[in-house]
């Protein structure tokens, strides 16, 4: 594999740390140290402005704009108009002027930088020391904490500590004049505002959606205090003398609302760190996951649980886990069908009730599914490959119009939700709506061949998405016969009614004669015409061509039997119970050396599938690469954001890879490996309701039911009662 880690920050098991500032890593670290609460996120930029380079963002969830032409013409099923997640007001807003200078991060001279995140409360520190031209010095430190209890309330706090005595000037406010970084603009106009000695605050609204958002703060300080007022500004200048060796602390109480008019109750830095430390507490409590002998792991997939953890816990099923959660703007904040085959299965096996706000999220966004079957002259419901609000929001054709996979995730997740819960209520009310119509979609969007001897797709792109209009590919025909069957699986314990005897029959027929292409040696074509590609040695593209898409002309990635991410394997991923060791091996033989990891979701696919089949160095590769995509900026793009999706399969690469676990028998069962090096690691599942943690060593695997009634689950093939 051509990619190769960036170890930047230093290892340490509870904290992600940066000593000394490089601005070659600026961006990066911004994703790095993103702070969120499911409600809004920010990046960790600097707040007191900089020259080097930046992507200030700051995010609510759900609150987008749309681009585009809505102008009558042009091709049918083709998306003109899209949406995409807006920058928003910039609530952390700080100038420091010391004895008539301005503090500017690149241009003032300052040392002993160090910038921490910590994992176990949520708070982001930085901390330097700079120097005027006059000589003199000032400690400056900067923290920030958005709050896991209430997710309107965060808080600011930045201190000054003078070696001589300073004028101090210190402007902090609510900034509103954001330019989202695609279009260039700012997406916000002005509704109300105001400061006065209690409070500042700004009323904004989306300039085409509507959405309003309204940021409030208080300030705790000494010195005097004046409030600033200006066209998408409200704030305070505060201007007092720092005493030497005195630090002198301005706090910022923060109070954001989305759609709302509830009077603003700000909690001060203390508070909302006492709070988060608890938060935190009972997290980790359930969630961790130790490893023993290997640091940079250890710390990599904490870094990941956190992340994920705080981008979402299902607390508003009208949203759902965008590609970059909230800490970039890179594809828009759009969700794919990461969701259901990457963050689904985390979710199920530690937070049930958020997987099925995950769930609940498509359910209420069905009618626009159906609307867009209409439109790319189908039946049923066709689920977009990108959205924010349930409308496909992506304008590339050939991914919008030929990408099948999300609706099929949409049924798989409906599936493994109910397989590992048995909420078959809700596998009978919202789920089977959806199934049906996902089917009327499959139905009508698929076609026979000349002499009607099987059923397949045709025109279509798999998830490889380095291969477009192809026919028969395998992962979309694969995860069609399964839809169907599972949909009549279902309607054959459902009342009457909820399909056509006909259409039931016809379905019957598609799922019983689906194409699936194979050779004699067991490997599945991923596509008709695949083997006959022209070959590529994917370990031979230099990694300053990374990534492909910004350094390859687009249609030069699609000349080649070089594949983005698993493909044939990724339906060997989602089922493994329904293909033997031997197919598995054949296909990962055949299909790794093709792949060029260009999607951060491919390795931990790989390395699952390399620790079931015995290649344990390929394993922990595959597993690094998954865990500290963003700390060591594999892709070279973190800096675009954190992978979110990604960071919910470093998980799986644990769990299901080296822990062995399957969930899609009668009962789980685990098959665990030790990797080199490793003296012991542990993690927890949520089985129907208990909590099991399992633990590996030298010693051997150990079971502990940690609460709920015994579990039943098969260990080496042996089955055992927790």
């Amino acid at each position: 594999m051509a990619k190769k880690a960036d170890t930047y920050y230093l290892c340490e098991p509870w904290r992600v740390v940066e000593r000394g500032f490089n601005p070659a890593y600026a961006k990066v670290s911004e994703s790095v140290f993103s702070l969120a609460n499911e409600h809004m996120g920010v990046r960790g930029y600097f707040e007191e402005g900089g020259v080097t380079p930046s992507l200030k963002g700051s995010y609510f969830g759900g609150v987008y704009e749309l681009d585009g032409d809505t102008a009558p013409g042009g091709y049918k099923g083709i998306v003109k108009q899209t949406h995409y997640m807006v920058c928003a007001a910039d609530w952390l807003f700080c100038r420091v002027t010391v004895d008539g200078e301005t503090l500017c991060i690149g241009r003032s001279k300052i040392s002993r930088f160090e910038r921490s995140l910590d994992l176990r409360t949520g708070v982001l520190t930085r901390e330097f020391l700079w120097t005027l031209s006059s000589g003199k010095s000032v400690r400056v430190s900067f923290a920030r904490v958005l709050s896991m209890e209430n997710a309107r309330q965060a808080c600011q706090r930045v201190a000054l500590k003078a070696s001589a005595p300073c004028e101090a000037d210190i402007e902090i406010g609510i900034h509103g004049a954001a330019a989202h970084q695609a279009t260039g603009r700012c997406d916000w106009r002005e509704l109300d505002g105001g400061a006065d000695g209690k409070a500042a605050w700004l009323l904004s609204a989306t300039k085409t959606t509507l959405q309003t958002v309204r940021c409030a703060m208080a300030l705790a300080c000494e010195g005097e205090k004046t409030p600033v007022r200006r066209h998408l500004y409200a704030g305070y200048a505060v201007r007092l003398t720092l005493t030497p060796g005195r630090e002198h602390v301005f706090e910022k109480r923060v109070y954001n609302e989305v759609g709302g008019d509830s009077r603003p109750v700000f909690a001060g830095y203390d508070a909302l760190l006492a709070a988060n430390r608890a938060h935190y507490d009972a997290f980790w409590r359930g969630s961790d996951v130790t490893i023993e002998g290997d640091d940079l792991n250890q710390q990599g997939i904490r870094f990941c649980l956190f992340q994920l953890h705080q981008t979402y816990r299902g607390l508003d099923a009208r949203h759902n886990i965008g590609a970059k959660g909230l800490t970039g703007e890179a594809y828009n904040g759009h969700a794919f069908w990461d969701t259901e085959t990457y963050c689904l299965p985390y979710y199920l096996l530690t937070d049930p009730k958020a997987a099925k706000s995950l769930l609940t999220f498509r359910y209420h966004t069905l009618p626009q599914a159906k609307l867009r079957a209409v439109q790319l002259d189908c039946q049923g419901a066709c689920y977009p490959i990108a959205t924010l609000n349930g409308d496909e929001a992506c304008t590339l054709w050939q991914h919008a119009s030929l990408q099948m996979q999300p609706s099929t995730a949409v049924a798989y997740g409906i599936w493994n939700y109910v397989h590992q819960t048995g909420d078959t209520a809700f596998e009978q009310r919202e789920g089977l709506s959806m199934l049906v119509e996902i089917c009327r979609y499959l139905a009508t969007r698929g076609d026979w061949n000349a002499d009607r001897s099987a059923y397949g797709y045709y025109g279509v792109m798999g998830p490889d998405e380095f291969h477009l209009m192809v026919n028969n590919n395998y992962y979309t025909n694969y995860m069609g016969k399964k839809t169907l069957e599972y949909t009549l699986d279902v309607l054959s314990r459902a009342p009457d009614g909820a399909a056509r005897e006909t259409e039931m029959a016809a379905w019957r027929e598609m799922a019983g004669k689906m194409y699936l292409g194979r050779r004699a040696d067991g490997v599945y074509e991923q596509h008709e015409g695949y083997f006959s590609l022209p070959h590529i040695d994917v370990d031979a593209i230099p990694r300053e061509d990374f990534p492909l898409y910004e350094h390859w002309s687009y249609d030069r990635i699609y000349r080649t039997d070089m594949i983005k991410q698993p493909d044939v394997l990724m339906a060997m991923f989602l089922y493994p119970g329904d293909y033997d060791k031997a197919l598995k091996a054949a296909n990962y033989r055949y299909y790794e050396p093709r792949c060029i990891h260009e999607s951060s979701l491919s390795p931990s696919v790989h390395s699952v599938f390399a620790s079931e089949l015995g290649l344990a160095k390929e394993a922990y590769d595959f597993f690094r690469f998954a865990t500290r995509m963003d700390l060591d900026n594999y892709n070279r793009n973190t800096g675009d954001g954190l992978h979110l999706t990604s960071i919910a399969a470093a998980w799986v690469t644990i769990v299901f890879g080296f822990g062995g676990l399957r969930t899609d028998g009668e009962i789980p069962s685990l098959s665990p490996t030790l990797p080199d090096g490793w003296t012991r690691y542990s993690f927890l599942l949520t089985l129907k309701g208990s909590v099991v943690r399992v633990t590996v060593g030298h010693e051997g695997v150990s079971l502990e039911r940690e609460s709920g009634a015994p579990v039943t689950l098969s260990l080496n093939g042996e089955r055992k009662v927790v």
